[in-house]
């Protein structure tokens, strides 16, 4: 049995990573997703490690009603608990933006 979390930034994480997931999960919302964030696919796995990048996750599937319902429904989430995920890592960033690196 899986120890319950209780921390509200892992709480948040996880909710961005199932975020992810949702977004991955429809080829035409990941291309959308992958053109804003100028991530390759081959950069997501190392990209969902960094909590900025997890903020710009949420803040992709927040920015549209349609959208953050669809994920809300599919996590089996309120949309107001994606949103207090974003909160909350927001606050932990202090609000930075992701931006990937750049060689």
């Amino acid at each position: 049995m899986k120890k319950p979390v209780h921390n509200p930034r892992e709480v948040a994480e996880i909710v961005a990573i199932q975020a992810l997931s949702f977004v991955a999960g429809d080829p035409e919302r990941l291309g959308l997703f992958l053109a804003e964030t100028g991530v390759g696919p081959e950069s997501l796995r190392n990209a969902a490690s960094d909590p900025g990048f997890l903020l710009s996750v949420l803040d992709f599937v927040m920015r549209d009603d349609a959208t953050v319902k669809a994920f809300a429904s599919s996590a089996e989430l309120h949309p107001t608990n994606v949103a207090a995920a974003r909160q909350v890592l927001g606050d932990a960033l202090g609000d930075r933006t992701w931006e990937r690196d750049v060689p």
